[in-house]
């Protein structure tokens, strides 16, 4: 189980998960439906057989590239922890259990499923022909928030909207930040990305100017559903989280990489979450 949890490196939950529970929570305290706990444990389990099987799909189709790049090298997969079939195995599991688990839900989130699925699954292969790889892997999360609102409801709305756009700009733009560790090497690999595309002063401009988007959507909700003070702070702080991890790395200074990556967007997004969700409950 340590292996697993390892290979798809299960801390980063913390990216998405709390924009599903955004997402839930937004259905619940601004529709007609109700909570339930068994739509919230559906939900949770998709999301983690969702995330499980996309990572474990990206290990296993990188693991050609990582074994090569001296900062992957010790993945799983590379370093003979977890063999390339096994994590194959684990992958189609994980797809089929997020599938089978829609099936309970409602016919939307079921009929859609394999399009979720597709969508996460195939970023792993998008750094071999394009640098918008970042902006596919901001969509495939982007899916949280309204996907977590279908649970609910079943049909789609504006204002989750607002949210998995947030996450897509929020996650491509840290995800350029998090790849300028590697641009020398996807040029020497011919792989792409934005960083090997631009440079590392472009990438950041790019990665500055897709969080001030996101920064924007998650101040959209604000005029198409009721919100409290609870929200503003969370905004407030989800912005300055923003702003912190800019300041962090520079393009000739790329020691705190990891810390902006790991330690700040997962703060970030717990946090405002954590605001999002105490504000639905003080102002019922």
């Amino acid at each position: 189980m340590k292996k697993y949890l390892s290979l798809v490196t299960f801390a980063h939950t913390i990216f998405a998960m709390p924009f599903a529970f955004i997402g839930f929570f937004l259905a619940v305290t601004t529709t007609n439906y109700h909570f339930e706990w068994l739509k919230l444990v559906m939900m949770v389990l998709c999301m983690v057989f969702a995330r499980n099987s996309a990572m474990a799909f990206n290990r296993y189709l990188d693991r050609d590239i990582d074994i090569k790049n001296p900062r992957t090298k010790q993945r799983d997969i590379p370093a003979g922890r977890i063999s390339p079939a096994a994590a194959l195995t684990f992958t189609i599991t994980n797809g089929l259990l997020f599938i089978g688990t829609t099936w309970f839900i409602n016919p939307l989130c079921f009929y859609l499923s394999p399009v979720a699925l597709l969508v996460v699954l195939g970023y792993s292969a998008t750094k071999r022909f394009t640098a918008l790889c970042h902006l596919v892997l901001g969509l495939g999360l982007s899916l949280a928030p309204i996907g977590a609102y279908l649970v609910v409801t079943g049909h789609f709305a504006l204002t989750p909207l607002f949210f998995s756009f947030a996450v897509l700009c929020w996650v491509s733009g840290f995800d350029i930040i998090y790849a300028l560790q590697d641009e020398d090497f996807d040029r020497s690999e011919n792989l792409h990305s934005i960083p090997a595309w631009l440079g590392k002063v472009n990438a950041l401009r790019l990665s500055t100017f897709l969080h001030v988007l996101s920064a924007a959507f998650v101040v959209m909700p604000v005029f198409f559903t009721h919100v409290g003070i609870l929200y503003f702070v969370g905004i407030a702080f989800f912005c300055a989280m923003l702003i912190y991890q800019h300041l962090l790395v520079k393009p000739n200074d790329l020691s705190r990489v990891n810390f902006a990556f790991m330690t700040t967007n997962g703060i970030a997004s717990v946090v405002f979450a954590v605001l999002f969700l105490l504000d639905r409950i003080f102002i019922r």
